[in-house]
């Protein structure tokens, strides 16, 4: 029986769930058994999945703040966290008390035990925020998709009244999800079911095909939304998270109207808009500076992180302090081709995180100097040390200042930043 007090201890508690035999094969089999001992408590919820490449956390956050907005009590569940692990349990985008975390956890944890079934540590806390969700009856789940779709985790649903919202598609998890941009889409697409309505951004004809097919083989409702030139409720958002809000706004919209509420006035929608959302242009102001998290890890993260920062910053020179997750895939060069690109000064780092959490490793720093190195770029420094890395940026004389690459390193370095 584990005993779990506080952070500390969910942290050790969670560890023997993270390389469970068989936890990287890509099934639902094992998370539909967990649920079904659990009593599919997945199936009492009206829930709200979202999914995508780019933009599922900030569409998800602003899914729940809308409909909290109405008046709804609203769970909500996201991958990874950003500065502790209580971020994947919200009610109305307020974390569970750590007490009332731990206390939970641990029942939680105590009562899988007896199933005879081994999780992996994301199918254990998706099952454990659809409990515990369920167990407080709240009128939404707002549940953010993993890794593509279809065989994700949260992806156990059944039943018709689900509303599935799928942000922008690009090239990620290649090795897994496949190779191609119409190989992904099908993936995200895979969380539509019978009866569905479907809510995403005009894409590339080729992504919208795989939508279009998805969407007819069950039956569900297909709404495209197309871009909106200008809404004042997300004005002075950074030009990514209007596109984002935009989806959320307009899918929720359509939900309320469905279930009965009241639509949102202008001035209700600009409060939703301008929710704080962890790791996403988190901006910090110090002695006339902005310094700015952002976890920009792909191409397309990356590429809409710069285009933001120059459209609020754009005759100011950036430094960053850069650090990516370990990868098979070549996803993290191509973002830092985004930063040279847009001549930015790198100072290239790694992380580090607890042994209790060692899910993720970071790429060393030298082999990301390396890189610049190879395309010839000389604006960047090595500094493997996350903290004296930080220090460095802090020391630095551009006046926008950047930390990015990687969700998993952000908490840390704003730590040791003392931010």
């Amino acid at each position: 029986m584990s005993t779990i007090r506080n952070f500390a201890d969910a942290r050790h508690a969670l560890q023997s769930f993270y390389n469970q035999p068989g936890s990287n094969t890509y099934t639902l089999d094992r998370m539909r058994a967990l649920m079904a001992f659990l009593g599919n408590p997945q199936n009492t919820l009206k829930v709200i999945h979202v999914a995508g490449t780019s933009g599922k956390t900030s569409t998800s956050y602003y899914v729940s703040s809308l409909l909290e907005a109405s008046g709804a009590t609203v769970g909500l569940s996201v991958s990874p966290h950003v500065d502790e692990v209580n971020e994947r349990i919200q009610i109305n985008r307020i974390p569970l008390p750590e007490a009332e975390f731990c206390a939970r956890l641990e029942a939680f944890i105590n009562g899988v035990a007896g199933s005879g079934i081994k999780p992996s540590y994301f199918e254990l806390m998706v099952a454990f925020a659809y409990s515990e969700f369920a167990r407080r009856k709240v009128d939404y789940a707002v549940m953010e998709v993993g890794l593509g779709g279809l065989l994700d985790g949260t992806n156990v649903v059944d039943r018709s009244d689900k509303v599935c919202i799928i942000a922008d598609i690009g090239l990620d998890h290649v090795e897994i999800l496949g190779d191609t941009v119409e190989e992904i889409a099908a993936q995200k697409a895979g969380i539509i079911t019978a009866g569905n309505p479907v809510f995403v951004h005009r894409q590339a004809p080729e992504i919208m095909a795989v939508f279009e097919q998805a969407a007819r083989r069950v039956g569900a409702a297909l709404h495209v939304i197309d871009p909106l030139q200008q809404d004042d409720a997300a004005a002075g958002l950074p030009l990514f998270q209007q596109r984002n809000f935009h989806l959320a706004d307009q899918a929720m919209a359509a939900t309320l109207v469905r279930d009965g509420y009241v639509m949102l006035t202008r001035e209700q929608r600009s409060v939703a808009a301008h929710i704080y959302i962890p790791g996403r242009m988190d901006t910090v102001r110090q002695q006339g500076r902005a310094i700015i998290f952002d976890g920009a890890h792909n191409e397309q993260k990356m590429t809409a992180f710069i285009r933001s920062v120059r459209a609020l910053y754009p005759n100011e020179p950036l430094a960053a302090v850069v650090a990516f997750v370990k990868h098979k895939s070549n996803r993290w060069q191509l973002a830092l081709d985004v930063l040279m690109h847009a001549n930015v000064y790198c100072i290239a780092t790694s992380f580090d995180l607890e042994p209790d959490d060692r899910i993720k490793q970071s790429i060393p720093a030298q082999a990301i100097a390396d890189y610049f190195a190879e395309r010839q770029y000389t604006a960047f420094s090595v500094e493997p040390d996350l903290a004296k890395a930080g220090a460095l940026l802090l020391e630095r004389s551009e006046s926008v200042l950047l930390v990015t690459g990687s969700f998993y390193m952000l908490h840390d370095a704003r730590l040791r930043m003392h931010l």
